[in-house]
């Protein structure tokens, strides 16, 4: 009986030091980390990184830049439309270290809006969609949708790409460019430039009328068409994540509830800002998850430790 009840315990312990081995490797690395907001502030020549608490974590991740006017993230990389709409930089989301200024050099007002699904990069001109490679900047198709009239937001879920295109939003293939349908959302909007999805939902901002609506995102039916419409500036920007409605006013983040359009905290998540263009909000790493999984187990470890009268750790228990 005491041998089996030391074998426990030396168990214990080994699961103990394996998990604090763990916790020590993630803890340095993920103390901070936690869903981050990016932000094109056009009339500062920046773009800026906030945490969904409305914290500022670098309100000039990258600097200098001459009009950015949409942003898009994959991985750890950052896409910055920038320069009157001429180029798309590429960036390092955590440091804003250059990865490649120039990554695309289209010309003046040749880029409205960008989206990016993995290593497809995917960019608005006034009438059609081409898609770039993410990495390399090469032409995958300069005419991925074509046919189009004054674009707006752009956003890609799975294989559908869903495109502001005057004043209704089409939905298309991905890889093909096929139309899905170009009709989605075809009344009811005014200058949509702002598009997210989560699950079946699509939220669409509509600068034109200072509100936010919520779509279906498959028949594209009307399940909110005023989900938020007072507290409004121009909102050119939304993102979704969660239950959490992020929108990219003039010159404020707002966050709202996605399903009641309630504000959170106010409405006003960060002010301040000046002529915001695009918002991307990016959630916390899986292995920040796994940092607090780990600390509870380290807790519950403990617990059975002072219950074996593990010596040590039943006087810290006392």
């Amino acid at each position: 009986m005491i041998r089996r009840k030391e074998s426990t315990t030396r168990a214990t312990f080994g699961l103990f030091c394996v998990a604090i081995i763990l916790i020590q490797l993630f803890s340095s690395r993920e103390a901070q980390a936690q869903a981050q907001i990016y932000v094109a502030n056009y009339y500062s020549n920046q773009v800026g990184e906030y945490d969904t608490n409305g914290a500022t974590v670098n309100a000039s991740l990258v600097g200098s830049l001459y009009q950015p006017a949409s942003v898009a993230v994959s991985g750890n990389e950052l896409y910055v439309v920038y320069n009157s709409g001429s180029m798309v930089g590429e960036y390092d989301a955590t440091t804003g270290a250059v990865i490649n200024s120039s990554l695309l050099s289209l010309g003046t007002g040749a880029i409205y809006s960008i989206a990016v699904s993995g290593n497809s990069l995917y960019v608005t001109s006034n009438a059609s969609v081409s898609l770039y490679d993410a990495t390399s900047g090469s032409v995958i198709n300069s005419s991925l949708v074509s046919g189009l009239n004054g674009t707006g937001g752009i956003t890609v879920s799975g294989n559908n790409l869903f495109i502001a295109n005057g004043n209704t939003i089409g939905q298309y293939n991905a890889t093909t460019g096929a139309a899905i349908n170009a009709a989605l959302i075809s009344s009811g909007l005014n200058s949509p430039t702002g598009i997210a999805v989560s699950g079946n939902s699509l939220y669409v901002s509509s600068q034109g009328s200072n509100k936010v609506g919520e779509y279906n995102a498959t028949t594209g039916a009307a399940i909110n068409a005023s989900l938020v419409s007072s507290g409004l500036n121009q909102p050119a920007g939304v993102a979704v994540l969660g239950n959490s409605l992020y929108v990219a006013n003039f010159n404020s983040i707002g966050a709202y509830d996605a399903t009641t359009g309630v504000p959170i905290n106010g409405g006003t998540l960060v002010s301040g800002l000046n002529g915001l263009q695009s918002i991307v909000v990016v959630p916390e790493p899986v292995h920040t998850k796994l940092f607090t999984l780990l600390f509870s187990l380290v807790l519950l470890l403990a617990r059975c430790c002072a219950n074996l009268k593990w010596a040590p750790l039943a006087r810290c228990s006392k």
